[in-house]
């Protein structure tokens, strides 16, 4: 079982500038955690700062309830992964894997089978005795996660480890990266750009922006029903409507101008006439046809991607959206076509006009 780190109100500053300011975050035993954000945004810097690479200049950061703040890197007993592998190339697999061993002295006896275990869990003990130079990209990444695992550290941090392979790599090295973690029940901190990344590997995402946490919550709370504007779009993609809170006879209503939807899921502080902010992912429109109901829009083209058909529409006030729906045997709709689109009201996202903060009343997505 893993062990627990606490951040409290900490700061990071670089010279005059403030990078991180009174961050604070919870990461649970055994833990698959995940910084996300946009270059930046203090992801990588936060996580330097756990593992020691950082100063600290206010608050403080625990593991396992210890505050390690004033202690070396060298002594948190941490593993980390760096994006450029940082594999020695004049060393086998086998002997990259034992260095963390070797200078912690462990007795050489003890030192092959912990790295032919290790070996066989990342799945390159088939490579053991061959050199950096002979290996894939994805290869090498495995020797890295090795060599940090094999030490048996508290903590496991990794820093964008996957962004220099492509794309069918970085698919097969997220999902390897995600059963080794939860086989070896490490307490991980991964940070990484890529929102889908952090959607697949992740038991809870913490989305970062301007070195403030929008939001910490399980991959799928944070797509579903994202705090703010802000995580509504960074996370996937999202078509912003303005409209307007009506309320008439105890029924509360979002207003398009033309196209009028009952929503029952609202918080209890909306007001009648309110301007709010609409988030709405492409596969929560719904294209009709032969429907004078909904948001009137007009086909400006469309991509057929196999299982599902993109179309991209333009609204009445020149606004573009995407919709994405399931190919269906049917043609597909020829552009300039006028439709309407209606959405569903049990998976859209409504936010105060600025985005600041969300308006759906909290609740279990099924």
């Amino acid at each position: 079982m893993g062990v627990s780190i606490h951040i409290e109100d900490a700061v990071k500053r670089f010279g005059k500038d403030t990078v991180i300011n009174g961050l604070s975050l919870d990461v649970k035993p055994g833990e698959f955690f995940t910084l996300l954000g946009p270059s930046g945004c203090g992801k990588t810097t936060l996580l330097r700062m756990i593992i020691g690479f950082n100063s600290i200049e206010g608050g403080t950061i625990s593991v396992d309830n210890k505050v390690v703040n004033n202690i070396p890197t060298s002594k948190r007993n941490m593993g980390m992964v760096f994006q450029n592998y940082a594999v020695f190339p004049h060393m086998s697999v086998r002997d990259n894997v034992a260095f963390g061993l070797r200078t912690r002295k462990l007795p050489v006896a003890q030192i092959a089978p912990q790295v032919d275990e290790i070996l066989k869990i990342v799945k390159i003990d088939h490579l053991a005795d061959r050199m950096p130079s002979k290996l894939s990209g994805g290869q090498q990444q495995r020797v890295a996660l090795a060599r940090a695992i094999v030490i048996r550290p508290e903590v496991l941090l990794m820093d964008e480890p996957l962004s220099n392979l492509d794309a069918k790599l970085r698919i097969e090295m997220r999902n390897a990266i995600k059963r080794i973690q939860q086989k070896v029940g490490i307490t991980t901190v991964y940070v990484t750009h890529d929102q889908e990344e952090a959607l697949a590997v992740s038991d809870r995402i913490a989305v970062m922006n301007n070195g403030i946490i929008q939001q910490i919550d399980t991959p799928k709370k944070i797509y579903q029903r994202p705090a703010n504007l802000f995580v509504s779009t960074f996370i996937g993609l999202s078509n912003i409507v303005p409209a307007e809170i009506r309320i008439e006879n105890n029924m509360t209503c979002l207003n398009f101008g033309e196209y009028v939807l009952p929503m029952n899921n609202l918080t209890c502080d909306v007001v009648d006439g309110q301007q709010i902010t609409v988030s709405i992912r492409p596969e929560e429109f719904q294209i009709n046809l032969n429907s004078q109901e909904g948001i009137p829009a007009i086909v400006k083209s469309s991509v057929f991607l196999g299982v599902t058909t993109h179309y991209f529409l333009e609204l009445t006030n020149g606004k573009e959206v995407e919709v994405i729906q399931d190919s269906d045997i049917w043609d597909i709709i020829p552009d300039d076509t006028s439709v309407r689109l209606t959405a569903q009201p049990h998976k859209i996202n409504v936010f105060v006009e600025d985005g600041s903060r969300s308006l759906i009343a909290g609740e279990e997505i099924g």
